[in-house]
């Protein structure tokens, strides 16, 4: 069965909460690496956001030191948000940040200041970070997302300038019609996943009243294999941690989509397998899909195709697309060459198409729906992970990092690639994200372990737009950029999470 619903809106006793899992209100919510599951970095529209705006008005918001000791060179994770919740305190706008002492930091990011915390293992790890196994929470926290392409803005996605950076809006309704924001809200966005498909499909609602809000959580592994479910407004769990993976395994790309969670394990660390793990959260069924061409590769895990079909990208050259349930083989791309970077999904047209990097730098381009032969195969230039979006002509793009730049490529209707421009110099860049047009690339300081500086770039010419100078003074490896609602968060290795942009307006 395809899973492509949308993620949940919900409440709980003293909590409602009304985030989009994904894209929400005309903004976006970073929930799962490279922001979606396709794993593209793209976040459509902002409020604030352009190049005008960057140029004139992008600045340093603020910064965090976090209680968290970094293992090896594992130390924060990507950040999820919510971009809109409502609890007894009003509108709110949180972030969740694993760290690699198996805590969760919760930021209110309008005012920069740690909400709650949360240890979820009650001792350090068993075993000790070595040279492939780093030791600690190495997944990201995520919350939900759905498999769905949103729509560009315009075919009836979010409009320009929405969002919470944005003014605020307010209605009243009919009497004894609810708030127009409720009336205003998905009618599946109450059901749980099973019933909300159902309801999809044409099948009768839940009996026994009006639709039911279901909790809102955050999702963390930490260090000893457990699955944890938190409520976004305090961290508490409703019930105790869910055994899904091996106790210090490496894990990465942690995805739930409709009540199922997603994570690859690489490197053999903690005896387990190289691979794909799939959870049904209700009912705690774990079942694994295991490499045999090596070790999962890419710092943002598998990517996830509309269908809900999983593609991994593997050591030895292998792109494999995996049921998502049962997770079985569908079909194999082999590369000829070791992959270096997870797969991006991207549209063109009426088709879905990946993009994988290899060790040689090349970038393969396939069809999902015709796996086994490729579109196109670049020559050498592009040697890290890679990003998608599509600029307002409609034109496809493809951003990869090298050892010391950023490169565009253009994604012709063929499907093959025709080298755009590159950018400055950068220190071991991570993997750019665009948010409205905007080209944002971290020079992440891991080469020579200097502090990292953030660059916004012209998407058109990628020169440099603005920049944060010396504002982090660490170095960033693992977790890269994260970002929503006219935001850009990052965490360097010595456990600080600063925010740059633009400030919501009170």
């Amino acid at each position: 069965m395809m899973r492509k619903l949308a993620g949940y809106v919900a409440c709980g006793v003293v909590l409602i909460g009304v985030g989009y899992a994904q894209f929400g209100r005309g903004g976006a919510e970073w929930s799962t690496p490279g922001g979606d599951p396709h794993r593209s970095s793209w976040i459509r529209s902002d409020a604030k956001i352009n190049k005008d705006s960057v140029a004139t008005g992008m600045a340093f918001l603020w910064k965090v030191k976090l209680n968290n000791a970094p293992l090896q060179l594992n130390s924060l994770s990507n950040m999820a948000i919510t971009e809109r919740y409502i609890g007894y305190r009003g509108f709110r706008s949180l972030s969740y940040i694993g760290g690699s002492s198996d805590t969760v930091f919760a930021f209110d990011t309008d005012l920069g200041r740690i909400e709650w915390q949360k240890r979820i293992t009650p001792a350090a790890a068993a075993a000790g970070p070595s040279a492939n196994c780093p030791g600690g929470m190495t997944a990201n926290v995520t919350r939900p997302v759905t498999t769905a392409f949103p729509p560009m803005p315009g075919q009836g996605g979010p409009a320009m300038g929405g969002g919470r950076g944005g003014p605020a809006k307010s209605g009243v309704g009919e009497p004894l019609k609810g708030a127009v924001t409720l009336a205003n809200q998905p009618e599946q966005r109450g059901f749980p996943p099973q019933q909300a498909a159902n309801r999809k499909k044409g099948g009768a609602a839940p009996a026994g009243g009006p639709p039911r809000r279901q909790p809102n959580y955050v999702y963390a592994l930490s260090s000893d294999g457990l699955f944890h479910s938190m409520y976004i407004s305090n961290g508490d769990e409703p019930k105790p941690g869910v055994p899904f993976i091996p106790a210090n395994a490496n894990a990465s790309g942690l995805t739930v989509i409709d009540g199922w969670a997603y994570v690859a394990t690489m490197n053999g660390c903690g005896g387990a397998p190289d691979g794909v793990w799939a959870m049904e959260i209700e009912s705690g069924k774990v079942t694994k899909w295991v490499s045999t061409s090596g070790s999962v590769v890419g710092e943002a895990g598998p990517a996830l195709g509309p269908d809900s079909t999983i593609y991994v990208a593997t050591a030895k050259g292998d792109l494999v697309a995996i049921d998502s349930e049962k997770l079985t083989t569908k079909a194999t791309y082999s590369s000829g060459s070791a992959l270096v970077s997870s797969p991006v999904l991207f549209q063109m047209k009426d088709k879905s198409l990946l993009a994988v990097t290899a060790a040689d730098g090349a970038i393969h381009i396939v069809d999902t729906a015709s796996l086994s032969t490729p579109l196109s195969k670049t020559a050498a230039g592009a040697k890290g992970p890679l990003s998608s979006w599509q600029d307002p002509s409609g034109t496809r793009w493809l951003l990869s990092a090298t050892a010391n730049n950023i490169t565009a490529w253009k994604v012709t209707e063929s499907g093959s690639l025709e080298r755009g421009w590159s950018s400055r110099e950068l220190n071991a860049p991570a993997t750019p994200s665009i948010v409205n047009g905007v080209i944002f690339a971290l020079s992440t300081g891991f080469a020579n372990r200097s502090g990292a500086v953030l660059y916004a770039l012209d998407s058109a010419t990628g020169k440099d737009v603005w920049n944060s100078g010396k504002t982090m003074t660490s170095f960033v490896h693992g977790g890269h950029i994260s970002g929503g609602a006219s935001q850009l968060y990052i965490g360097t290795n010595d456990g600080t999470v600063y925010a740059f942009g633009f400030p919501i307006e009170h």
